[in-house]
This record gives structure tokens, C-alpha cells and sequence, in this order.
């Protein structure tokens, strides 16, 4: 068996209707990954239909608000409190939104020093 990883570029404007159309195609998500790059961050959502997966791939200022994908993928609460709590990303409307204290730092935004 092979997987294939195709990597689609997304606006933040752009994401959450292109998440819908992917959950009504029937893919499932994966996991949600972030970085820190010259630009802000560099987002990338994974996700898998029949052993095949499709990245969407979203590069967002730093002081650019994502909106979340919990009306979703409820799931996605995780992934979401994880990169504003350790990096510092704007994410709105979390369905489950710990609002800074779901983990527990010894400096806030430790993977993003420099907030």
C-alpha cells in the first residue's frame, strides 16, 4: 500500500469552507501541525480518505486570527488549544477553548519566544 501526501495551499478566509467540503467528501482528519516562520506560522491540517492523505497548508500572520474547525471535526479542540497555548496563534470560535491553560508552561507561547 502507498500513501500519497498532497500539500494545497489555503487562505484563512478559505479554510474553513474548503475543511467542509473535504468532512462531506468523506475524508477524516488527521492532525494539526504548526511552525514558526518568517512570515507568522506556517498551519498544516491532514487529512485521510481511503489511505490517501490531502494537507491543506495555511500561512497566517502573527497577529492574524485562524478561524477553528470544531463545527467540524470537534476533535480539532486539541490541535487548537496546543498551537495557541505553546505558539501563540489566534485561533477563534473553539468549541472547547481552555483559553490559555491547556498546558501548563513555564513561559507562555514557549515555541514562539518572542511574544
Amino acid at each position: 500500500m502507498s500513501v500519497q501526501a498532497n500539500i494545497v495551499p489555503v487562505t484563512a478566509s478559505d479554510l474553513l469552507a474548503k475543511v467542509r467540503d473535504l468532512k462531506s467528501e468523506g475524508y477524516r482528519m488527521g492532525q494539526i501541525c504548526a511552525t514558526k516562520v518568517s512570515a507568522g506560522f506556517e498551519i498544516l491540517y491532514s487529512f485521510d480518505k481511503n489511505h490517501e492523505l490531502l494537507n491543506l497548508k495555511l500561512t497566517v500572520a502573527e497577529e492574524e486570527e485562524v478561524q477553528s474547525i470544531t463545527s467540524e471535526y470537534w476533535s480539532a479542540f486539541i490541535y487548537e488549544n496546543e498551537m495557541h497555548d505553546l505558539f501563540g496563534i489566534k485561533i477563534k470560535h473553539i468549541a472547547l477553548d481552555y483559553g490559555g491553560h491547556f498546558f501548563k508552561v513555564s513561559e507562555p507561547t514557549p515555541w514562539n519566544p518572542k511574544k
